[in-house]
C-alpha cells in the first residue's frame, strides 16, 4: 500500500477510530492508501450504553473507507488494558453531519 502523511508510524500499532457514523472499532494498522482506507487486524467495534458496560463486537480483519473516517488514534494498550469496560458508562455517538 502507499504510505501517507500521518499514519506510518502507526502501521502495526493499536488504533482506535471513530467513524463518522459514530462508531468506535479498535484494531491493529495493518495498512493503508491514498485514500486513507484503512486496513485492521484484531479488530473489535465498542458499543457505549448508558444502562450496561461497553460491548466489544469481535470483527477481526476488517476494512474501512477513508471516507467514513472521522479521526484515528494511536491507542496506549498499557492504559487501555486496565479500563474495566464493563463497568463503564456512556452516550453513543452521534453520526458526524457535515
Amino acid at each position: 500500500m502507499a504510505t501517507g502523511p500521518g499514519l506510518e508510524p502507526l502501521v502495526d500499532q493499536m488504533i482506535s477510530v471513530i467513524t463518522n457514523d459514530g462508531r468506535n472499532i479498535v484494531g491493529i494498522l495493518k495498512g493503508f492508501d491514498q485514500a486513507t482506507n484503512i486496513i485492521l487486524d484484531e479488530s473489535h467495534e465498542r458499543v457505549f450504553s448508558t444502562k450496561e458496560g461497553v460491548q466489544q463486537i469481535v470483527l477481526g480483519l476488517y476494512i474501512i473507507r477513508g471516507d467514513n473516517i472521522s479521526i484515528i488514534g494511536e491507542l496506549d494498550e498499557n492504559l487501555d488494558a486496565d479500563i474495566e469496560l464493563s463497568r463503564l458508562r456512556g452516550n453513543p455517538l452521534k453520526p458526524v453531519i457535515h
